[in-house]
């Protein structure tokens, strides 16, 4: 009986501790990871746990609340707000980094699976291909958010807005339709500005081109862009989503003027270093396992675009799928994540002598070698840092940690199979300290 007492008593304290830790921030932690995560159980609930980043450990600190399934997430330059796509409750959940406090949730009128924070205001701005607005003839949208909430402060309607990309002031918003053919659209970027936009519902792009609205056309299924300063780099789909040839489209920013065209193999995804800009994707045509050993029957294409001529001077194979994560150590590895990718070796564990291949390629931009790492799964997430020669990897709903000196998972006392101890189904990772 007095055994029992003693073991509730430890366990009252257990847990008065733990409140009291998650009441703040933890103290003296640097390099903090934050994780989307979902778990399902007697109740389904979605949160943001933090992961210190120095030892790959869940500190006792109360996790932020965030819907049922939270995955996509969008950080600020400054990194102090972070936001979160709850994919099934259709809702964005943004929390203050530095406190670790919830800033509220909006309401989105529909899925979406593309949002971006541009600047350290809490202004955030959502793609919803489902949204309708009155008055309007076609479907889509880009929701303004203020993070706080509770539903969305404008409506900026927009023909099949389905992925929203920012310029670094938050001053122009370019808009891509889905990545495969829709009825009309699909070969058209749409340029925003948002601080012309009047609320609620702006129905400028309906008479576009005007100061809120233009429409631009000339593409391949664009369906991403990357952006340094005045220019963006547009990635045209080409044959993977239906069209004809992709390609890099030089946009100035400035002029909305298309500069250049570079041909490439395929291009979902890019990461843009210097003059450099590496493009990822899958050609339903070039798509054979060049120089490799492996039973996959088909493979993706990472190409290497050198801007001063503006030629690619580079090919490799790498894993085939849809590719949406890319992403660059401090020591020179190039991650690149895909989605319904050719998986090898599906759900065997410890891996077989035989080749275990999922949705993940490194790449060793200092040796050109290549790494195809033995763990399925699509890659949800990608995240360095600067203080340290590690890669976090959101995959197959784990958290993985990479030693970049080696390409290989860490594995220590902490991190036996190199994955990070994070309860529940992980939906992305991003890096919310540097230092």
């Amino acid at each position: 009986m007095r055994l029992r007492i003693l073991l509730l008593m430890i366990g009252v304290w257990g847990s008065v501790g733990f409140i009291s830790c998650g009441s703040s921030a933890p103290k003296n932690l640097s390099n903090r990871v934050m994780v989307s995560q979902s778990v399902s159980s007697a109740t389904t609930f979605g949160e943001l746990v933090i992961v210190d980043g120095q030892n790959d450990t869940v500190p006792r600190v109360r996790p932020i609340p965030a819907g049922v399934a939270p995955g996509v997430m969008a950080i600020s330059p400054t990194r102090n707000i972070i936001a979160a796509i709850d994919s099934i409750g259709d809702a964005v959940y943004s929390a203050n980094t530095v406190n670790q406090t919830s800033i509220g949730k909006v309401q989105l009128p529909g899925f979406s699976n593309s949002i971006v924070v541009p600047t350290a205001n809490p202004i955030g701005y959502a793609a919803v291909p489902s949204a309708t607005a009155n008055g309007y003839t076609f479907v889509g949208a880009v929701e303004v958010m203020n993070l706080a909430g509770p539903i969305p402060s404008e409506t900026i309607a927009v023909n099949n807005a389905q992925t929203v990309v920012s310029n670094s002031a938050g001053t122009q918003l370019l808009v891509f339709p889905p990545p495969q053919p829709v009825p009309t659209g699909s070969n058209t970027v749409t340029v925003l500005v948002p601080a012309n936009a009047v609320p609620p519902v702006d129905l400028s792009c309906q008479t576009a081109p005007n100061s809120v609205c233009t429409l631009l056309s000339g593409f391949d299924r664009p369906v991403n862009a990357v952006i340094n300063g005045s220019t963006a780099y547009v990635l045209n789909c080409g044959p993977e989503c239906g069209g004809t040839q992709a390609s890099v489209m030089i946009l100035n920013l400035s002029t909305l003027t298309v500069t250049t065209v570079i041909p490439v193999d395929a291009a979902t995804d890019a990461y843009l270093i210097g003059n450099t800009l590496y493009v990822a994707g899958t050609s339903p045509t070039n798509n054979a396992c060049t120089n490799q050993t492996t039973a996959a029957t088909t493979c993706g294409r990472l190409d290497v675009v050198d801007l001063t001529s503006n030629a690619v001077t580079g090919s490799y194979a790498i894993t085939d799928g849809y590719h949406t994560r890319m992403d660059m150590s401090t020591n020179g590895q190039l991650f690149i994540g895909s989605m319904n990718c050719t998986e090898i070796g599906v759900g065997t564990y410890p891996p077989p002598t035989t080749e275990v291949r999922g949705c993940l390629t490194i790449l060793n931009t200092n040796t050109n070698a290549l790494v195809f790492p033995p763990e399925n799964g699509d890659v949800n997430g990608l995240q360095g840092f600067t203080t340290r020669e590690v890669e976090y990897v959101a995959q197959g709903g784990n958290l993985y940690v990479y030693d970049t000196t080696i390409d290989a998972l860490l594995i220590n006392y902490i991190l036996t199979e190199g994955i990070v101890e994070v309860v529940g189904n992980v939906g992305d990772v991003k890096a919310i300290d540097f230092f």
